[in-house]
């Protein structure tokens, strides 16, 4: 019963952190290209800060030997709050770039420490359902996320987007404190790097899926930077209507996560799911580079498509990979929430240096055809049923 009430309370905390990560995640782009010389230079910052993600996640396991997880998270997300106030209300744009990277960064390590929280709280044989439950809630913020984003940038007013994700982290922190201040850390391994990663490679069923999570954030990471900019300063659509295609674009994750988590325990295994995943991101997302015009509904279906893809594909991966951890692989889970930051890390670059080459509309075709390689690593995997 304790597990239970706990793993509710981490729910409400991913609700929470997520809301913080997403309402600005949309805008980012297009905010901080204001400080930069060229559009096409965004993609390097993005990379900057995942190549800073990668090292805090590799120095992660050492630090949770000597904080723990509880005081760790504490500390990071003070952090947090410190550089969105920056991002709020500094008018020194290198420190603004400089802030951007490290807001970026520290998200990435602040949703590994919940992931220790809720593998420690979960059982294997209903992995599925719990991972999509605490999904499902993480999708809740991200489909609301659009339509607050749309309403408080109506005026232009970034600062009020990075104010109110500073204030949503109040309520993240007290909860915290309320009830993991005594959580009972597992032992934490932190071998050397190559030993990790040597590790990952003799599992064979975990490399896959480590490469498959890495295509599907390789997606979302080219999705996130680059639709907004496309929809906004090429297609023409004001914020608040981009806030509504966005927010029916992410109904997938609340709609399907949840059921489809529940089949790959009960029935089908996670491997079907995955593959037929993976073939509906990259044909839908193929798709948007052949609409022409500001169609809101043509533009809201397309992408709600590529989600329907994307919600099978991340449900069934998590499934799949804490299927195969438990509490003390603190190394391995480390990696596997390096599949974020290292798709951030290669996807501005790949994309930047694309856009030199062809046309805007052009890098979701490239896109789709990229993230269909995810089916070499999906077709391959030995399921679970």
């Amino acid at each position: 019963m304790q597990k239970k009430k706990l793993r509710t309370v981490l729910y409400i905390l991913g609700f929470l952190l997520a809301l913080q990560t997403a309402i600005p995640a949309y805008i980012n782009s297009s905010f901080i290209g204001q400080y930069l010389s060229s559009e096409n230079l965004v993609g390097f910052l993005y990379t900057l800060s995942a190549l800073l993600a990668i090292f805090c996640l590799l120095a992660v396991p050492k630090i949770l030997k000597k904080l723990g997880n509880y005081k760790t998270i504490l500390l990071i997300a003070a952090v947090n709050v410190a550089v969105l106030l920056i991002l709020a209300f500094s008018q020194n744009a290198k420190l603004i770039l400089v802030s951007f990277i490290f807001y970026l960064a520290i998200n990435a390590v602040i949703y590994f420490n919940l992931d220790i929280f809720l593998e420690n709280h979960s059982e294997d044989k209903n992995t599925g359902n719990i991972r999509g439950l605490y999904l499902t809630t993480i999708n809740i913020a991200w489909v609301l996320s659009p339509l607050i984003m749309g309403f408080l940038l109506a005026n232009g007013n970034y600062w009020k987007i990075y104010l109110i994700s500073a204030g949503i982290l109040l309520p993240f922190v007290i909860l915290l404190s309320l009830n993991f201040k005594n959580f009972k850390d597992p032992s934490y391994k932190s071998p050397p790097v190559w030993n990790t990663f040597k590790k990952i490679f003799k599992r064979k069923n975990i490399y896959k899926i480590f490469m498959v999570k890495t295509f599907l954030h390789f997606f979302y990471a080219w999705m996130v930077i680059y639709t907004p900019i496309y929809l906004h300063k090429y297609i023409g659509f004001d914020w608040a209507t981009i806030g509504i295609i966005f927010t029916v674009m992410l109904l997938p994750f609340i709609l399907f996560q949840l059921p489809l988590g529940i089949l790959a325990d009960k029935k089908w295994g996670e491997k079907e799911i995955l593959n037929i995943g993976i073939i509906i991101i990259s044909l839908a997302t193929i798709s948007l580079s052949f609409i022409n015009g500001a169609n809101f509904w043509i533009w809201a279906i397309i992408l709600f498509a590529t989600r329907i893809g994307a919600s099978a594909v991340e449900i069934t991966s998590e499934s799949y990979f804490y299927k195969h951890i438990d509490g003390e692989d603190a190394d391995i889970l480390s990696f596997f929430s390096m599949t974020r930051p290292l798709a951030y890390t290669i996807a501005p670059l790949l994309a930047s240096v694309t856009l030199f080459f062809v046309d805007f509309r052009y890098i979701f075709l490239i896109l789709g055809l990229i993230t269909l390689f995810g089916l070499k690593y999906g077709l391959t995997l030995k399921d679970t049923k």
